[in-house]
């Protein structure tokens, strides 16, 4: 009895002993857990130091330089005042780093601008305003909350008393063409009434009646001595940046080829004397189809147009093939 008893007993201990040790074989070691963890977080420490060394050593974001001397439509921009320095270098700073905006800007700029500046240089308003058209909508035919429409952003009201006709078929605020003629003549004569072609591209955005009731308020005569609305006071300086970005476009970052640009699209002009019911057939009959249709003739709002006796629309098609195309333009070395 005994000795079985002491087999108990040696087996009992034995046992205990093997999950004692079992335990303390599955533990952590925590001084070198510690002493891992401690060497992780050096290691991890270190490599976000590099990785910021890099950064710091690599990464290049440049504050933009304005030229010393800036105007707009041949009207010098004071920068001696530090206010208008000031407002005119935001508006530097973020168009330039807008990149993907400012980059279509550019290319967009290739296709609308060759027509914008023959219409403008015609009515004799100054180049510059085609950045207003720019600034107003990126040339795009896109629609304000308060539903000026086209590229020049007209509202309804002044469209219909500037000729243009804005009906349920027709809407020539998308006629580019039309609308920019009809901008050039809100210009002019803004122009006359406030004496200054800064102060006419203010009153596009804020209306005359605004502008004038500013300008007597608080009695000065220049844009840039104007206290106005957050919108109005950074408006022109947009035109300003943007005039100089797109045309010193190297100053400023941007490498772009010609044939990085949208292209004018190459077309041809037709004349429809009498109503086409259906466009979409219309443009299967000239070989094309309706979408190319509305691309290239965005004015036309319905699936027919109706045309009454005596009058007649322009409609432009693809001038080879149904196929759009770009015309074709060689890059300048």
């Amino acid at each position: 009895m005994k000795r079985n008893n002491l087999v108990f007993s040696l087996l009992l201990g034995f046992g205990l002993f093997g999950i004692l040790t079992l335990l303390l074989s599955n533990m952590p070691d925590a001084p070198n857990d510690f002493k891992n963890e401690e060497t992780k977080n050096l290691k991890r420490q270190k490599k976000q130091d590099n990785y910021r060394e890099f950064v710091r050593d690599n990464y290049r974001v440049y504050a933009m330089q304005m030229p010393d001397s800036i105007s707009f439509a041949g009207e010098k921009v004071p920068l001696d005042n530090v206010d208008v320095h000031d407002r005119l270098d935001r508006e530097f700073h973020v168009n330039t780093y807008w990149h993907s905006q400012t980059f279509l800007f550019h290319k967009r700029s290739g296709r609308w601008f060759p027509i914008i500046q023959k219409i403008l240089e015609a009515e004799g308003v100054p180049d510059d305003f085609k950045y207003l058209c720019l600034i107003e909508s990126g040339l795009d035919n896109v629609v304000s909350p308060a539903g000026a429409a086209g590229f020049w952003q007209i509202m309804k009201k002044t469209g219909i008393d500037y000729q243009l006709q804005i009906d349920d078929q027709v809407d020539e605020r998308y006629h580019l063409e039309k609308s920019t003629k009809a901008a050039c003549q809100y210009l002019k004569i803004a122009k006359k009434k406030f004496g200054s072609w800064t102060l006419a591209a203010a009153s596009y955005n804020m209306g005359k009646a605004g502008l004038q009731k500013r300008l007597t308020e608080q009695k000065v005569e220049s844009y840039f001595d104007l206290h106005l609305n957050n919108e109005t006071s950074r408006y022109v300086m947009r035109i300003i940046a943007a005039k100089y970005i797109l045309s010193e476009s190297e100053y400023y970052g941007f490498r772009l080829r010609n044939e990085d640009l949208y292209q004018p699209y190459d077309v041809k002009k037709v004349k429809i004397e009498s109503t086409i019911e259906s466009l979409a057939e219309y443009a299967a009959k000239e070989n094309t189809n309706y979408r190319t249709l509305k691309v290239l003739n965005p004015w036309l709002r319905r699936k027919s147009l109706i045309v009454k006796p005596g009058s007649s629309y322009e409609i432009l098609l693809p001038l080879n093939g149904s196929k759009l195309k770009e015309r074709i333009v060689e890059d300048k070395e």
